[in-house]
């Protein structure tokens, strides 16, 4: 069992019925009264998010979630399909499921696949990517003084801002928790 206030972000936890993942926590102590804790969780089978608050000792159970390295393997319409490198044996899930992490997903990346009581929930990538660049108008020279951005449409269709002296066909390292360009990783083969 775990309190209220021993949750933090990415922790999974059993409440009413489902399992849940802390996507933001505060503890809160208000001048008068008792201290509580400000909770929003998602429900990783429904994908619904809810707001509650607890009081700090209140408990729930834990969660503990299965990781299995897989590799991505294709998109077929809505449907994402992913394969265990050991038995072979694949997954997929939908579009809704993954929500934003398909603007960073590269066929046969390795990836983190997270399973409850047998059953897919959930997909973990790494903190940066490296993704190549497919469209962004040139810059110019002398445009490295500022810090100025442009739009870039990357590899997986998602655009980003990256700064003027990025050129169409660099490799660029992509933070897949805040979507923003870290840094240059060298030029396409």
């Amino acid at each position: 069992m775990i309190t209220a206030n021993d949750l933090r972000v990415g922790k999974t936890f059993e409440m009413d019925n489902g399992l849940w993942m802390c996507v933001k926590f505060e503890h809160i102590k208000p001048g008068k009264g008792t201290a509580f804790v400000r909770l929003k969780a998602k429900n990783l089978e429904t994908g619904s998010i809810v707001e509650n608050t607890f009081r700090p000792e209140d408990k729930f159970k834990v969660a503990f979630l299965d990781h299995r390295k897989m590799q991505y393997l294709y998109r077929s319409g809505d449907e994402f399909f992913f394969m265990d490198n050991e038995n072979y044996d694949q997954v997929s899930f939908s579009q809704e499921d993954l929500d934003d992490t398909v603007n960073y997903l590269k066929e046969n990346m390795i990836i983190e696949v997270a399973f409850y009581k047998g059953k897919q929930v959930g997909i973990e990538l790494p903190i940066f990517v490296e993704l190549e660049i497919t469209q962004t108008e040139p810059g110019f020279k002398g445009d490295t003084a500022q810090s100025a951005f442009k739009p870039a449409t990357l590899e997986t269709g998602y655009v980003i801002q990256v700064p003027l002296f990025v050129e169409t066909g660099e490799i660029i390292r992509v933070d897949t928790r805040t979507g923003q360009y870290i840094e240059r990783a060298g030029k396409a083969q």
